[in-house]
């Protein structure tokens, strides 16, 4: 049986659509974590604010 490998310049295209594939991916994962950690800081930021009214009157 002949063993057929893909051509030089099809690993190299799949390679370039792999890299970009994850770099998409990365920066979707970041936006994700960066969207929780901004609501994680929002509700401390209204959580201080309620304590220091309720401390101030």
């Amino acid at each position: 049986m002949e063993e057929t490998r893909p051509s030089l310049a099809r690993r190299a295209v799949a390679v370039v659509i792999l890299a970009l594939a994850a770099w998409l991916l990365l920066k979707v994962v970041i936006g994700i974590i960066a969207s929780v950690a901004w609501i994680v800081v929002a509700v401390i930021a209204v959580f201080g604010i309620l304590w220091a009214i309720n401390t101030l009157t």
